[in-house]
């Protein structure tokens, strides 16, 4: 059966730049009114602290509550809502239920009065300053590389032999099984470029793609693999790398935090569930909620200077120069 793939119109709140100019953010996705809403928040407020020049931008199913919308508007996010794309209907069964709806995701490919974006789950965090990945060159699809070893790819033949990218001399891929598995990135952060191009084709490859047990992300590993970058672990720490893969492990250095792992969620952490009591994983919960809590971090509408003589509104003529376009000034290291 053919996916239900709804109308490709979105409606934006608040102010949207023209096409014509090129322009950066980063995206995330929510749908539902879960308590989600709390990790875009924090998210937002995560990259206010590190000091990013670009936007948030929230893709929102129509399902959002006006209360959540509000509270996004509030931390200064720009909230787009998209319509629902759904995979062909099969027998298969999703690593998590939930997964279905992530094939939503891919309306973020038409976003395209933005020039690059870095996508990022709502339960990420941003720790350190990653505006220099919007420098990487273009024409490549940039993400982490994840893990084989966990128990949802107990289907696999990679879980089967033990073998993982993330270790791949520990063992190695068979040669009678001819070569191994391209790179497999985790989904939760990437840098792309918006294009209606790909955003048709994207749609129409969906179709006819039967769904596998990680939705989207085994969907775009496959329609990515050719230009799929690997970039360092620094930029999408999946918690379970600190008991999986150690060894791959500098936490001092990480840039981005994925609270992925079961009970890992920072808005809903109790320690009880399986490596949740490990100090590594209290200390990264603390680090989250010292952000959310922050009050300093949330959104202040910036108020429109005066020429202080004449008392004159200087509101028109900064329209006026944001509609010709704005230069950011990006300091941050190269991304190596």
């Amino acid at each position: 059966m053919a996916p239900n793939i709804i109308s490709t119109a979105t409606k934006t709140v608040g102010f949207t730049k023209q096409a014509s100019i090129p322009s950066r953010a980063f995206v995330t996705f929510l749908a539902g009114n879960g308590d989600y809403v709390k990790g875009v928040v924090g998210l937002a407020k995560g990259l206010r602290k590190v000091k990013s020049a670009y936007p948030l931008v929230v893709a929102i199913l129509p399902d959002v509550p006006e209360e959540h919308r509000r509270i996004l508007e509030s931390q200064g996010c720009i909230v787009r809502e998209i319509e629902p794309v759904y995979p062909p209907e099969n027998q298969t069964q999703f690593a998590m239920a939930y997964y279905v709806i992530n094939y939503s995701k891919l309306r973020i490919w038409e976003f395209v009065e933005y020039s690059k974006m870095i996508y990022l789950d709502g339960d990420i965090q941003v720790f350190e300053n990653i505006d220099h990945l919007f420098d990487l060159p273009n024409g490549y699809f940039y993400a982490v590389m994840d893990c084989f070893c966990e128990k949802t790819w107990s289907h696999t033949p990679q879980y089967k032999l033990g073998y993982c990218q993330q270790c791949p001399n520990k063992v190695q891929w068979p040669a009678e099984m001819g070569q191994p598995p391209s790179l497999y990135f985790n989904a939760g952060m990437f840098v792309y470029e918006p294009s209606l191009s790909t955003y048709d084709d994207l749609l129409k490859q969906v179709k006819t793609t039967p769904p596998t047990p990680f939705a989207e992300q085994d969907f775009l590993n496959m329609f990515f693999k050719d230009i799929y970058k690997p970039i360092p672990l620094v930029y999408n720490l999946v918690l379970a790398m600190l008991w999986r893969h150690p060894e791959n492990v500098e936490l001092e250095k990480v840039k981005v935090v994925h609270y992925c792992a079961a009970g890992s969620k920072p808005w809903r952490y109790t320690g009880k569930e399986e490596n949740m009591d490990r100090e590594d994983i209290k200390m990264l919960v603390k680090k989250w909620w010292d952000i959310y809590d922050d009050a300093s971090l949330d959104y202040k509408r910036s108020v429109a200077p005066s020429i202080p003589e004449t008392g004159e509104n200087l509101q028109p003529f900064l329209a006026a120069l944001s509609e010709a376009g704005v230069v950011h000034y990006v300091t941050a290291p190269s991304a190596a």
